[in-house]
C-alpha cells in the first residue's frame, strides 16, 4: 500500500536554492531522473528543457529553461567536515521560470479539479523541495480539462503528448495570428482550425439534437488560389468565388463598383484632391441618387437647361474678366458651342410642345456665334447684355419644360445601384457646365475610369451588366441564414490584377464590417463570423502614406483591416490573419491580436519581433521557433492558458490546401505525368 506522504516523496526530484521573480534556481537530486522518469506511474521524459516542473504542493508551476553540471564546493549530502577539502564535486542544477499557479476548484460535475491560474500567487522559498508533474497535473496546466475548450488543435509533445484544445470564443473572438516561413505548416493549420471548429459545433449539435449545419460563417480571402479544394469534400458547405473560367460549382467574383464608396473610388481612379476629386464625388452622388436612371427625357433637359443657366449666371456674377479677353472669351465661346449642340439634339428626344422655346434658344445662341467668333477661329469681347439675353432664353425654356421633382441626393458611400459605365460621361458632363478649364482637366480622370472598365481582367469583377441585388450579394458572401447556404466563402483573388486587388480585398473587408455593424444595431446582437487574411503582409503592411490625400490603395486597405482589428470584436467579427512575414505587418493589426501560433520562423528580423509578444521569463520556448519540423508551432496567448507547444492534428491530403512543395524529382522522372496545353491557357489569358 502506498501512503499520500510517500507518492508526493516519490515526485520529488530536488529543492529550491534560489529564489528571483524571473528565475529559480533547483538543486537536482542524486535520485533525479537523467533522461526518463519512471515515479509518475508512466514513462515521462524528464529533464527537458520547456518542459513543466510544479512545487511540493501542486501550486507554482515553472518551466525548465536551463539544465546543466555545475561544480560544487561540497557534494550534496555531504558531511560539512567535507568543506575543508577545496575539491569541486559535481553536481546536477536547473533553472526554472515561474508561470502560474495551479489551483484546486471544484468543477461543473462537482468534483474537485485542478486548473491553471496564469501568474505566480505566492513563490517557493529556499529548501522547498520541486516536484515532476503528474499526468493530470500536465493535462491542467496545458488546459486539456477546461470544458470550454470544446476544439482539438493537437497534442504537445512537452506535456506526456496531452490533447491541446482552444475556445472558439477566444481563439476567433479576440482575432488570431498564424505566422510562419513558407512550408512549415500554416496553411494546413488554418484550413485545420477552420475545419475541425466546424466538426466539432456539427458533433455538440449532433448531441444535443439539432439538425442543420452549424451556424459559423467563415470569409477566406486567398491570394493564392489554395483553399478552394480544401473543403471540396462537402461543396454545400462552401461557396467560391474567383475569376472566370469556371468550373463545376464556382461562381464568377463580383465585387461591384456601385459597392464602393468615395475613398475607393478616389484612390483606385488616382483623383486629383482639388478639382477631380470633388467633381467625382458629387458625380457619384447623383447617380446613386437615381439622377440617370429614372428620369424622363423631359427631366433630363431641365436638368441640363439648369445646369447652362447656372453657368451663365455665374459668369455675369464674376465680372468682365470671365466674358472678355483671352481666355475669358475662349471659355465662355465653348459653353456656347456645346449649348448650340445640345440644342440641336433635344428635339428628338422630347415631345413637340417643348420644340418652340429649344428653337428660341438655339436662334439666340447661333447668332451671337457669328457675330462674336472672327473667321471661326478667334472669339471677340463679350457684353453683358449678350449673356442676359441667352439667360433669358434659358429661362423661358426651363419655364416651359415640366418641374423637375426635387432629388434627394444619396452619400457618395452609400451602396446604391447605378450605371458605372455612365460614370465618366457623367463627370465630363458635370465639368463641361463648369468651364473649359475643369472640363479639360476632368478629361483625364473619365479616361482613367473607362479604362479600368474596359481591362477584361477587372471590368467582369466590377462592372456587371445584370447586376445583383445587394441583399443577394451579401447573402452570397456573408452567408444565408442560419448558413443554409454553408459555412465557408472562399474568394479567390488569385486571378485579380495586382493594381488592383488592394482596392477589390477592402471593399471586401469594409463592406463585411458595415453589415455586421448594422446587423448589432438591427437585432441588437452580433452575428458571429470570421474573416480569413491569407498572405497579409501583402494587404495590410507595416509602412505607408500618413497623408489620407496621397493615399494609394495599400493603404486604403490597411486602414480598412487596422479598424476590423480595433472595433471588429464588437460586432462579431474576428480576424485570422496568416503571414509569413510578420515584420512587413502593420503594427497596429498585431497588437490587436491576442492569440498566436506561431511555425517555424527563420528571419531574423521575424524573431525579434515575435520575442517581443510574449513575457520575458519565457521567451526561451521561442528560441525553438527555427528548427520546428512541419506542423509543430507554438501556441500563446488569450485562447491558451500558457505557451505550449502544439503538434497540429494531420490533415489528409484531400483537405489540405494547395500549397504543397513542387514535386520537381516525380515530375522530371515522370512518375508524376505534367501535360501542357498552352493553346488553352492563352486563350483563357487574353479574354
Amino acid at each position: 500500500m502506498t501512503y499520500p506522504i510517500q507518492a508526493l516523496s516519490d515526485l520529488v526530484i530536488g529543492t529550491v536554492e534560489a529564489v528571483s521573480p524571473s528565475e529559480i534556481e533547483v538543486s537536482l537530486g542524486g535520485e533525479t531522473p537523467q533522461a526518463i522518469a519512471l515515479n509518475t506511474g508512466i514513462p515521462t521524459p524528464f529533464p527537458r528543457i520547456n518542459s513543466y516542473v510544479p512545487n511540493e504542493v501542486g501550486a507554482t508551476v515553472a518551466y525548465v529553461t536551463w539544465i546543466g553540471v555545475v561544480k560544487s564546493a561540497m557534494p550534496r549530502g555531504g558531511q560539512r567536515d567535507l568543506a575543508l577539502v577545496d575539491l569541486p564535486f559535481p553536481t546536477r542544477r536547473m533553472s526554472v521560470s515561474p508561470i502560474g499557479t495551479l489551483l484546486l476548484r471544484t468543477g461543473s460535475d462537482g468534483k474537485p479539479r485542478q486548473e491553471l491560474s496564469r501568474g505566480v500567487l505566492a513563490f517557493p522559498s529556499v529548501g522547498d523541495q520541486v516536484l515532476i508533474p503528474t499526468p493530470d497535473q500536465v493535462a491542467a496546466i496545458v488546459g486539456a480539462g477546461d470544458t470550454d475548450r470544446r476544439v482539438v488543435i493537437g497534442s504537445s509533445p512537452l506535456a506526456m503528448d496531452a490533447d491541446i484544445m482552444v475556445d472558439p470564443d477566444k481563439i476567433f473572438g479576440r482575432h488570431l495570428a498564424v505566422l510562419g516561413n513558407t512550408g512549415s505548416g500554416k496553411s494546413c493549420s488554418v484550413a485545420g482550425l477552420i475545419r475541425w471548429s466546424l466538426d466539432a459545433a456539427a458533433e455538440q449539435r449532433r448531441k444535443a439534437g439539432k439538425p442543420g449545419r452549424p451556424n459559423a460563417r467563415f470569409i477566406i480571402l486567398d491570394p493564392n488560389g489554395e483553399y478552394s479544394r480544401a473543403f471540396a469534400d462537402d461543396p454545400t458547405s462552401v461557396r467560391v468565388f474567383r475569376v472566370p473560367p469556371l468550373q463545376d460549382e464556382e461562381k464568377a467574383l463580383k465585387v461591384p463598383a456601385w459597392l464602393w464608396n468615395g475613398s475607393e473610388w478616389s484612390t483606385l481612379s488616382q483623383a486629383q484632391p482639388a478639382v477631380q476629386r470633388p467633381l467625382l464625388l458629387q458625380g457619384l452622388r447623383e447617380l446613386k441618387s437615381g439622377a440617370q436612371l429614372d428620369l424622363s427625357p423631359e427631366a433630363k433637359v431641365a436638368r441640363l437647361v439648369s445646369s447652362y443657366l447656372t453657368s451663365v449666371r455665374s459668369t455675369l456674377a464674376n465680372g468682365r474678366q470671365e466674358y472678355t479677353g483671352f481666355p475669358g472669351n475662349k471659355n465662355f465661346g465653348g459653353v456656347l458651342l456645346t449649348l448650340a449642340a445640345d440644342c440641336e439634339t433635344w428635339p428628338a428626344i422630347i415631345d413637340d410642345p417643348y420644340c418652340e422655346a429649344i428653337e428660341a434658344v438655339q436662334s439666340t445662341v447661333d447668332a451671337l456665334i457669328q457675330a462674336k467668333l472672327e473667321r471661326g477661329k478667334y472669339w471677340s469681347d463679350f457684353a453683358a447684355a449678350d449673356l442676359e439675353e441667352v439667360a433669358a432664353s434659358l429661362e423661358t425654356l426651363l419655364d416651359a419644360l415640366p418641374a423637375e421633382e426635387a432629388l434627394e441626393h444619396m452619400h457618395e458611400d452609400a451602396p446604391r445601384i447605378f450605371d458605372v459605365s455612365s460614370l465618366s460621361s457623367h463627370l465630363e458632363a458635370l465639368a463641361a457646365r463648369q468651364s473649359a478649364n475643369v472640363a479639360n482637366f476632368v478629361s483625364t480622370l473619365g479616361l482613367r475610369i473607362r479604362g479600368m472598365l474596359a481591362d477584361n481582367r477587372l471590368g467582369s469583377v466590377i462592372n456587371d451588366p445584370e447586376p445583383p441585388e445587394f441583399k443577394d450579394w451579401l447573402e452570397d458572401h456573408v452567408g444565408a441564414s442560419n448558413a443554409s447556404n454553408g459555412n465557408i466563402a472562399v474568394i479567390d483573388l488569385s486571378l485579380v490584377p495586382s493594381d488592383t486587388v488592394h482596392i477589390i480585398v477592402s471593399v471586401l473587408g469594409r463592406v463585411v464590417f458595415e453589415a455586421l455593424q448594422r446587423y448589432r444595431r438591427t437585432a441588437a446582437q452580433s452575428l458571429p463570423t470570421v474573416l480569413v487574411l491569407e498572405e497579409a503582409h501583402n494587404f495590410v503592411k507595416g509602412v505607408g502614406s500618413p497623408d489620407r490625400e496621397t493615399w494609394n490603395a495599400s493603404d486604403l486597405c490597411r486602414d480598412v483591416f487596422e479598424r476590423i482589428a480595433r472595433e471588429g470584436r464588437k460586432f462579431g467579427l474576428g480576424l485570422l490573419v496568416s503571414s509569413q512575414r510578420p515584420s512587413e505587418l502593420s503594427a497596429t493589426l498585431l497588437a490587436q491580436c491576442n492569440t498566436f501560433l506561431l511555425h517555424r520562423i527563420v528571419n531574423d528580423a521575424d524573431q525579434k519581433l515575435v520575442s517581443k509578444l510574449v513575457p520575458d521569463n519565457i521567451g526561451g520556448l521561442l528560441k525553438e521557433l527555427p528548427g520546428l519540423p512541419s506542423r509543430h508551432a507554438v501556441l500563446l496567448g488569450w485562447a491558451a492558458p500558457i505557451p505550449v507547444l502544439v503538434e497540429m492534428r494531420e490533415l489528409k491530403l484531400e483537405h489540405q490546401p494547395r500549397s504543397t512543395d513542387p514535386a520537381y524529382w516525380d515530375v522530371w522522372t515522370g512518375i508524376e505525368k505534367r501535360e501542357i496545353d498552352w493553346d488553352a491557357l492563352v486563350n483563357s489569358w487574353q479574354g
